[in-house]
């Protein structure tokens, strides 16, 4: 068994196809077929089904070993060379659309300067997405809605942030100061499905006060969710880093009262040692967020972290 034959299968994993697997590997299809039949001799199992492209179950099982010990190459790789001097290497950071939209600007440029030689790699996408990835050695970190629970994750909490209901300025809530959840009983609201962290908080809220939250439809990506409410399409509930500013006036923004806050965290494998290039971009982010996050309305530093 060798790092080619893992890199192999990984490849067709991602890329769903011998060829295609070839084309990001830059080699050929003969080759990659080489190094999976070899690897599937020494296993004694079929790792592809060859008329789907699939992978079996055991060619799942040696996928997330592999993603793992290819994670640990590069962390090596990446620690030795930092050893020797500057700290160098690529991270691959997940983050959820809201918050990447402000941080990662500034992460870069705190990067550039502090740790020129470091190459972000950013995945823009939802939590639901993010942390198999992260458990998965896709991602190094990635910084996403909280409770994420996941026994090959660990988390941290950055910060937190309040809820607001953005809706047009025809909607009947519309000029309110503030609203309740209590207010919300049989409004449609567009809201991101049970199951996500976001979706799950707000449930537990509106039981608390008695009251079943109406889904006029359900998107499981906050970005999206607040551009289907500036669109016109129906009011939302989000937290407040969703809300940006638009040109056209045509809606507005409620405080959402007696609902818990958003909590926004770092989430980290939990097996292995973080590189040295993965360590320092947690410290920028940390830097970041403490500098930032004061200055942006009803954002709040986690408890104990100040500016």
């Amino acid at each position: 068994m060798d790092f080619r034959q893992l890199s192999a299968l990984t490849a067709v994993a991602d890329h769903r196809s011998f060829s295609a697997a070839a084309r990001a590997l830059h080699t050929v299809q003969s080759n990659v077929s080489t190094h999976i039949a070899n690897l599937e001799r020494e296993l004694g199992t079929p790792l592809v089904d060859r008329g789907t492209g699939q992978l079996t179950e055991a060619g799942e099982l040696v996928v997330v070993r592999a993603r793992r010990v290819q994670a640990e190459l590069e962390a090596l790789s990446a620690d030795v060379a930092s050893s020797l001097g500057e700290i160098s290497g690529q991270v691959r950071l997940g983050v959820i659309g809201t918050t990447g939209r402000w941080l990662i600007p500034m992460l870069l440029s705190e990067l550039a300067a502090s740790h020129p030689k470091v190459r972000l790699v950013v995945v823009d996408a939802t939590t639901t997405s993010l942390i198999p990835q992260l458990a998965a050695g896709s991602l190094d970190l990635a910084i996403v809605n909280l409770p994420a629970v996941d026994p090959d994750v660990d988390t941290e909490l950055l910060f937190e942030e309040e809820h607001v209901l953005l809706l047009t300025d025809d909607h009947p809530l519309s000029g309110r100061p503030s609203i309740t959840l209590s207010d919300l009983a049989g409004v449609p609201l567009l809201l991101e499905p049970p199951g996500t962290g976001f979706r799950d908080d707000l449930d537990a809220d509106a039981e608390r006060a008695g009251v079943t939250l109406t889904a006029q439809a359900e998107v499981d990506g906050m970005r999206l969710l607040a551009s289907l409410a500036y669109q016109g399409f129906g009011a939302a509930i989000l937290p407040a880093s969703a809300i940006v500013e638009w040109s056209d006036g045509t809606w507005s923004t409620v405080a959402l009262e007696g609902t818990t806050p958003r909590g926004v965290g770092l989430a980290t494998p939990r097996r292995g040692r973080l590189s040295a290039p993965t360590r320092s971009t947690i410290d920028v982010v940390r830097s970041v967020i403490a500098s930032e996050v004061p200055t942006r309305p009803l954002l709040h530093l986690r408890p104990g972290r100040t500016s």
